[in-house]
């Protein structure tokens, strides 16, 4: 890192901190007690700091590394700075643990971009800040960076992870993945995610060697065409059942394949993946979750996926490949009818911003979630079209990973997407500046709303005295 970008990441970190710490405490100050799912969190947590370590809310779904490790940085703390009584462990304390994570989250943001693209020369310092604050500011995952939820630290030990594996110190990778799993079971699909970036460089280079050999260039060169992923289906299928090659790519990745072993032993002694109340978080195939999540990545990245140019060069591949995209949407619409699930949550809890988009838009009228299958197909299309600089094994495995965490949840929740978009956007290419601001501007002006919101605009249910807010 130059001087002069030091001097600025530095400046944008502590910037970024002291405006947190604002926001933070005009939320601390208007919502003083917990609030949605810290009733269950805030009360798990201080049990824990009491040293009640067998004491267990069964409404809580997820394990808890977030309390292990509330109490781990409080305790010391308070031990040091010499508090007591109810100050420690209380909220305000708790939710604070979040607001280290997100400092960490921009930092850990940079590290990635600049790992990722550092064979892009053209890529200056001002570029590489200015997405870490963007992405450091999605606005998603900041607002929970003010509540004591599993969100923030989930997101650090994953993003943490993926940068080891990276650097390939994966035994250090699989560790930090095994904390995230901690936080969210989910996470798993992540660490299989770092495993098969492995994979996919090592196919990747067998694949290139392939191609030499052959001298077939035109394989290279239509990495899009139906003919060339039969080809590439062909290699994998060859690869894989090679016993050598399996010893390599075991050797290689065995610390993840250790920390999978680990996460089946714990669904099959738990009997399922979530612990606590399992009433409400049953695994089924809403095959519609992934069109959402590829709607919400149009809405949050629309600066780089939703362009003039984009338009025109998704009518352009639709005018010379009709019957591709006949059977992509006669798929999508049978996906939609047999595959549509409506979670209770989403029904009946008016204070998250899903329970609104459900009713102004799917509720309009039966026929509204198939009409919207054209645009989930250029949404599609444009997500892929900007992973194009990846290689195909990296897209392939990254989409496998994205219906692995997508399609098993029944609730729409647009918590569930923030992992595999921030993965998605740290990985196409650097756009230009202007729409960098662009999309920074967006963000800011989403939470600005979203914070105005939660703080001001209050209302009660009429069999409840409580005050409630509006939130993702």
């Amino acid at each position: 890192m130059e001087r002069a970008e030091a001097y600025g990441f530095s400046g944008a970190v502590s910037g970024a901190f002291l405006l947190s710490c604002l926001l933070f405490a005009a939320v601390s100050r208007r919502q003083r007690g917990p609030y949605m799912d810290e009733v269950f969190h805030v009360p798990q947590a201080q049990a824990y700091c009491q040293g009640r370590f067998l004491q267990w809310d069964p409404m809580i779904t997820t394990l808890p590394g977030l309390y292990l490790l509330s109490v781990g940085v409080v305790k010391p703390a308070a031990w040091l700075l010499g508090w007591t009584g109810s100050v420690v462990c209380s909220v305000g304390m708790l939710r604070f643990i979040n607001l280290l994570f997100s400092a960490g989250n921009f930092y850990l943001l940079y590290l990635l971009l600049l790992k990722i693209h550092q064979k892009n020369k053209a890529v200056s310092g001002f570029q590489r800040i200015l997405s870490s604050l963007t992405l450091a500011t999605f606005p998603t995952l900041y607002f929970f960076t003010f509540l004591y939820y599993t969100d923030p630290g989930s997101v650090f030990f994953t993003l943490f992870a993926y940068l080891m594996c990276l650097y390939g110190n994966h035994k250090t990778s699989a560790l930090l993945g095994f904390c995230g799993f901690m936080f969210r079971q989910t996470n798993i699909v992540w660490t299989v995610f770092c495993a098969g970036n492995v994979v996919a460089e090592k196919l990747n280079e067998a694949w290139k060697t392939e191609l030499q050999k052959k001298k077939d260039e035109k394989i290279s060169s239509k990495k899009g065409s139906f003919s060339d992923l039969t080809r590439i289906l062909q290699f994998l299928v060859k690869y894989l059942i090679s016993p050598k090659n399996l010893v390599k790519l075991t050797a290689l990745t065995w610390p993840y394949i250790v920390l999978v072993t680990v996460f089946f032993a714990f669904v099959f002694i738990n009997g399922g993946i979530v612990v606590g109340d399992r009433s409400s978080h049953e695994a089924c195939l809403h095959f519609p979750q992934l069109f959402y999540f590829l709607s919400f990545t149009v809405f949050f990245s629309f600066p780089h996926l939703l362009t003039p140019t984009k338009i025109r060069k998704f009518l352009l591949s639709l005018r010379k490949h009709p019957v591709q995209y006949g059977i992509i949407t006669v798929i999508s619409l049978f996906l939609i009818w047999k595959f549509t699930y409506v979670h209770k949550y989403l029904l009946a809890d008016n204070r998250h911003y899903t329970f609104y988009v459900w009713r102004k838009v799917f509720q309009r009228h039966e026929l509204v979630k198939y009409v919207l299958v054209p645009f989930y197909v250029f949404a599609g299309w444009t997500f892929a079209d900007t992973l194009k600089s990846k290689s195909i094994f990296w897209i392939l495995m990254y989409f496998v990973c994205l219906l692995a965490v997508t399609v098993p949840q029944k609730l729409l929740e647009f918590r569930y997407f923030i992992l595999p978009f921030l993965i998605y956007r740290l990985n196409i290419p650097f756009p230009s500046i202007y729409r960098q601001l662009l999309e920074l501007g967006f963000y800011i002006i989403v939470n600005a709303v979203t914070f105005y919101l939660f703080l001001n605009r209050t209302f009660q249910w009429e069999n409840s005295d409580e005050i409630q807010r509006f939130m993702w």
